[in-house]
């Protein structure tokens, strides 16, 4: 059996105050977001990134609340996790807070933001 983390499930006007509950650094790299009930998929940049979620650029942001999966690519790295729309800015993206993700994930993500830390 894999390792799960599972974030915790925070109603959503919560959400929105707590993606800033950690520093979010400049990040862009290539993202998958697919809709996990419609199935329908975007392609999109990072902009910003932090150990609780990320925000997505793309000119067509899914809804509010929407749960997706997320493969984040970063030179020859992937990260997968589950999310949920935190908030949705139109036509120019949408803000994810991280829901659930394996521990080999978790640790890519940690990696990654330990590059900032050393800078």
């Amino acid at each position: 059996m894999q390792n799960l983390f599972h974030l915790s499930e925070r109603p959503l006007a919560e959400e929105r105050i707590e993606r800033h509950r950690a520093t979010r650094q400049p990040f862009v790299a290539t993202v998958v977001v697919t809709d996990v009930e419609s199935e329908k998929r975007i392609t999109g940049h990072t902009s910003e990134l932090s150990l609780f979620g990320c925000y997505v650029k793309t000119a067509t942001p899914f809804a509010h609340g929407a749960r997706g999966r997320l493969i984040i690519a970063h030179k020859a790295q992937k990260f997968t996790t589950f999310g949920k729309v935190a908030y949705t800015v139109a036509n120019e993206g949408m803000g994810i807070v991280f829901t659930l993700m394996e521990s080999h994930d978790q640790a890519i993500l940690e990696e990654w933001m330990d590059q900032f830390r050393t800078r």
